[in-house]
């Protein structure tokens, strides 16, 4: 059987029964936010020509417009067809030594005000919006990280908060005046250089766990392709796609 198209994000690689697969999470709209992100797992490799190309180029992150095969055993889909749609990237690393002091500030502060979440925008040295910081509490008893990189906490609704913010966007930004509500109007001087298709940039989002901490940092980074996802990735040589 063939589905029609649908959108997913490529979550992650991972080995199953031994062969080469993605974890690809759906991005249909559904009325429960409880059956949101559905995880697929998909063929990564067998393919011929143009389709074989386009699925070995897959990184964590990308959004895709795919037609999925699943006439095939143990579950596994093949894509029949897929586009790439927009190329934001995560990235993710454990045990972080010397994590940035814009995160451990805003742990600080939501601590300070007994939250289990934190957030602030960062900006450039011009002032300028360039990236969404959030912190989450890391109880004992659970692994946040393993969460989020396993996909059963999808990063995704972070993602989408940026993406979508308007000016009645809701959500204060503990330790920095500037809200998401005033966030959209500011993202013209960081979007444009990377942009996918219907016009949406190509995030970064670097999901941290340090190693001396007891709280999770997920960063969104605008631009991918900016000097922030940039300066991120060589200061963290854990960080893996």
């Amino acid at each position: 059987m063939t589905t029609d198209a649908r959108r997913y994000r490529v979550h992650t690689r991972i080995l199953r029964d031994g062969a080469p697969a993605l974890v690809l999470l759906d991005l249909t709209t559904v009325d429960d936010p409880a059956d949101a992100y559905e995880p697929v797992v998909a063929r990564g490799e067998g393919y011929d020509d143009e389709l074989a190309e386009t699925v070995a180029g897959l990184e964590a992150g990308n959004v895709v417009t795919a037609r999925l095969d699943w006439t095939g055993p143990d579950a596994v889909a093949a894509f029949e067809t897929v586009a790439v749609e927009r190329r934001t990237r995560y990235r993710f690393a454990a045990d972080v030594e010397g994590l940035f002091e814009a995160a451990q500030e805003t742990w600080q502060v939501a601590r300070a005000d007994g939250e289990s979440v934190g957030s602030r925008v960062t900006r450039d040295t011009d002032g300028d919006p360039n990236g969404a910081l959030y912190v989450f509490a890391d109880p004992a008893g659970r692994d946040v990280y393993d969460e989020f990189r396993s996909g059963r906490r999808p990063v995704d609704p972070l993602v989408e908060r940026v993406n979508e913010a308007g000016p009645d966007a809701d959500g204060d930004t503990p330790g920095d005046g500037d809200g998401f509500g005033s966030l959209a109007s500011r993202l013209e001087s960081v979007d444009g250089d990377d942009e996918d298709h219907g016009g949406e940039t190509a995030r970064e989002v670097f999901v941290l766990s340090p190693a001396d901490g007891a709280f999770v940092v997920v960063y969104v980074v605008f631009r991918r392709d900016g000097l922030l996802a940039e300066t991120v990735r060589d200061t963290y040589e854990e960080l893996s796609e």
